[in-house]
């Protein structure tokens, strides 16, 4: 066993074109799963930037990442060491602002501001609830009105 564990081959850290690793696991079908300060690196070559990761989960056998865009990728991994820790991290870091508003008696929008890592940059995410359509050119308005008090009142 090595003295500080074990070590991220060259030729992945070469992929990750310089990018800060914070974490990394292997997978049992060969590649790694990297948490670098900017994106979650998958092991088929995926480059998941944290702004864009909705949700992550483990089970017994690896993790589920869900993006806000709706993609899904499942890593199997055996020994994840502190990859959970650093995902759950850097997506937290990532949240500037989580606010609720109703548009309607019966439903709303979640804004939801994400700071792209290694930038300034502040991109919103807008969470209908069911029943609510935003491609609907009224319901758009209002989310956007509302948006900009959401910005306003949070300095944003």
């Amino acid at each position: 066993m090595a003295l500080f564990g074990n070590r991220l081959p060259a030729d992945i850290r070469t992929r990750l074109s310089g990018e800060r690793v914070l974490s990394f696991a292997p997978a049992p079908s060969g590649g790694y799963a990297v948490a670098t300060f900017v994106a979650l690196h998958l092991p088929g070559g995926e480059r998941v930037p944290w702004h864009t990761v909705d949700k992550a989960s483990w089970d017994e056998t690896g993790m589920n990442i869900t993006t806000v865009t709706g993609g899904v990728y499942r890593v199997d991994i055996e020994e994840p060491g502190f990859l959970p820790e650093t995902i759950r991290e850097r997506v937290q870091n990532s949240i500037v602002a989580n606010r609720y508003v109703k548009l309607t008696a019966e439903a709303g929008v979640r804004f939801i501001a994400r700071r792209i890592a290694g930038t300034d940059t502040i991109e919103w995410e807008l969470a209908f609830d069911d029943g609510l359509d935003g491609s609907d050119p009224g319901v758009l308005a209002a989310a956007e009105q509302a948006l900009e008090q959401v910005r306003r009142s949070l300095g944003v």
